[in-house]
């Protein structure tokens, strides 16, 4: 599958890790182990959960396609804790069989279609060691978020390091069906530079997400609507999902 230029350039790798924390879904996420135990983050990005659960003592893999983010991840593993794989969810291949697979930062997404999609999460199922969960999160379709990417709705600019005053926003280009084309603009102020990445992604429902899993080996299916471990309805804006190899 293809890696949107945010994620495959170093310089856009670095916006992206500036802007792009995480809420209410860290804690969750840092929440899943509590003993050590090992741990796959599939999408890793820039490290900003995979880390951090190494730092908790977890034997921690990160998988990520973007050789932009991925050098930004390595660049913070000063101590050596993660084992960085540069792999597709669909190719990775590592000895380790894993209690924990996570995708963060609404990952699952970016597979486009059923075939990517259950490529991924086969390859992942077969990681997995008996008893094991993956737990990600999708946006619910229903809600459709993507009405409110938008530049007034999400213009903000932050200082960075060696850059300087930089803006960034997010709009829609295009909605097909269950697929939502969007840019991430980002502006250097003190340039006039404008760096653009063009994204698409799925959103796929309940029930097809539920169908999938299945379909690629894993049982028990469980289903939250937010962070704060509510039930999902049909109105939550997330569908956060535990399933169990």
């Amino acid at each position: 599958m293809p890696v949107d230029d945010a994620f495959s350039r170093h310089d856009m790798a670095i916006l992206y890790d500036s802007f792009n924390g995480h809420g209410l879904d860290r804690d969750f996420y840092l929440s899943l182990a509590k003993a050590p135990c090992r741990i796959l983050d599939v999408g890793c990005g820039t490290g900003l959960l995979t880390l951090p659960l190494a730092e908790q003592g977890h034997q921690v893999t990160g998988v990520e396609p973007g050789a932009g983010m991925l050098s930004v991840a390595r660049a913070k593993d000063r101590a050596g804790l993660v084992n960085w794989v540069a792999a597709t969810a669909e190719d990775f291949d590592v000895a380790l069989r894993f209690d924990l697979a996570i995708m963060t930062a609404h990952v699952f997404q970016v597979f486009l279609d059923d075939a990517q999609t259950l490529s991924a999460l086969s390859n992942i199922h077969r990681h997995m060691a008996a008893g094991g969960k993956l737990v990600f999160e999708s946006r619910n379709p229903l809600v459709r978020e993507w009405q409110s990417w938008t530049r007034y709705d999400t213009l903000e600019t932050r200082e960075i390091d060696g850059i300087g005053p930089v803006e960034v926003y997010y709009q829609v280009t295009k909605v097909d069906g269950e697929h939502v084309t969007f840019d991430a603009v980002f502006k250097l102020l003190e340039t006039g530079e404008k760096r653009i990445s063009q994204s698409t992604l799925r959103f796929p429902s309940h029930a097809q997400i539920v169908q999938v899993l299945k379909q690629a080996g894993f049982g028990k299916i469980e289903t939250l609507g937010w962070w704060d471990r509510s039930a999902f309805e049909q109105d939550s804006r997330e569908i956060i999902i535990t399933a169990y190899a």
